[in-house]
């Protein structure tokens, strides 16, 4: 195998690599055993067809496609492990020559990391205002823990107002027809919410516990499910409890049941702590990202648009993992709900891709610039925060991350939050 490396512009390389004929031909081989007991031929035991036999009928190429993939991953594994290039984005192949008996060369074209230019990144303006906790913040804090901690009754005396929670049987139905989803038992909705379609939750409004209502609506003309959307729809409705939600009295009982604190006025000292403290970690990190900004702004970058397209890609698979870890969503779920595409979700990270991959670049090159280094020390305080964070213990901790190029990787991104700390004590406050 031999490598050639052209490099072109805005940090694209095109590589040429080849497979020497004998290797390819061996490949070939493989790629038989993998595919002969697709042939029925005449004569032969299915399987046992001889590979100079098949290649005969169908040409010697039958076999050049699944060869070509068996070659090309390790040949480009292979050729760059010694180089020195840094590759970040996926190849793009091209086939230059697949032959028999001759070599089988391929090109690669990549995107490599772009070099930094810095500019100014030290006396930038840091200069961030800290927001005063007003005492309509801390009230709205009291509402929350209010309503957090209110209790259901049971309503059985009178009719059903606005804000009431009912449960309810209810089906629904299009000129007499049932649709998917449109049936449901011991389903609990709050009035007033606005969950269910038009002028749903305002017609049980007034209606009593066992009664059975006829709710007419109209399913918007933008409904997720085409085959609803601007239909009229029949749902038979039946109520089988009221409950109302009853708050608490906010006083210094309230207050030490709900906390740590004997009286009221303790409480909301300490809630006006915590929300200062929230406002300092906010300015804080409008802070950081002010000055990496400028900082970014002060560099010069030439970033291929390759990059830009396999960060915006690595985005969209970090959205898809969070969908599912916090709604249990599938991505063709979301897809099919909102209208979108994987490629045009691609599209809309892009400028937020852009802005990643330069914060990360000038970061690294002011790592480099000031030779800020990761001692091993820094490192277990890592893994102790991600004990803590995970509930799980250091050892387990170090026995899934650590290998040689987890702890570098981990390394590398603490070395970049110390860049972080870095232009900020240098900033102008």
């Amino acid at each position: 195998m031999s490598l050639q490396i052209e490099k072109l512009e805005h940090n694209m390389a095109k590589l040429t690599i080849t497979v020497a004929a004998d290797v390819f031909k061996k490949a070939t081989t493989q790629a038989y055993n993998k595919q002969k007991n697709q042939f029925n031929i005449p004569g032969f035991r299915k399987g046992k067809v001889p590979q100079m036999y098949i290649e005969k009928m169908y040409g010697p190429e039958i076999f050049y496609e699944e060869a070509a993939n068996i070659c090309m991953g390790p040949a480009y594994e292979a050729e760059l492990k010694d180089s020195d290039l840094e590759i970040v984005s996926r190849p793009e192949i091209d086939i230059v020559q697949i032959e028999k008996g001759k070599d089988f060369i391929f090109t690669c074209e990549v995107a490599l990391k772009p070099e930094v230019t810095l500019g100014q990144y030290k006396g930038l303006d840091g200069a961030v205002e800290v927001e005063e906790v007003t005492d309509e913040e801390v009230a709205a804090e009291l509402v929350k823990e209010q309503k957090a901690n209110a209790r259901e009754i049971s309503i059985e005396d009178r009719a059903i107002e606005e804000g009431d929670k009912v449960n309810i049987d209810f089906a629904g139905s299009i000129d007499g027809v049932a649709f998917d989803g449109g049936t449901a038992e011991g389903f609990d909705l709050v009035i007033g919410s606005h969950s269910f379609i038009d002028t749903f939750e305002d017609q049980l409004i007034g209606k009593n516990i066992g009664e059975e209502v006829a709710v007419n609506v109209t399913f918007p003309e933008d409904y997720q499910v085409s085959d609803l959307a601007g239909q009229p729809a029949l749902f038979e409705v039946k109520i089988n409890a009221i409950k109302k939600e009853e708050l608490p009295v906010i006083d210094d009982e309230f207050a030490e049941e709900v906390s740590e604190f004997e009286t009221l006025d303790e409480f909301k000292a300490s809630l006006k702590e915590k929300l200062a403290g929230q406002k300092e970690m906010a300015a804080k990190t409008d802070r950081e990202n002010k000055v990496v900004d400028a900082a970014c702004a002060n560099a010069e970058i030439d970033i291929p648009e390759a990059m830009i397209e396999a960060e915006a890609e690595t985005m969209v698979n970090e959205f898809e993992q969070q969908i599912v870890q916090q709604f249990g969503m599938r991505m063709d779920q979301y897809l099919e709900m909102t209208g979108n595409t994987v490629e045009a979700m691609v599209e809309e990270m892009k400028p937020q891709a852009v802005k990643r991959i330069q914060s990360r670049l000038v970061l690294e090159a002011i790592v480099k610039a000031e030779n800020i280094e990761v001692s091993d020390e820094e490192l277990d305080a890592e893994f102790e925060k991600m004990a803590e964070m995970y509930q799980m213990e250091v050892e387990q901790i170090k026995s899934i991350l650590g290998t040689e190029d987890q702890k570098a990787a981990m390394k590398a991104d603490i070395a970049v939050q110390k860049a972080v700390d870095f232009i900020v004590a240098e900033s102008v406050q």
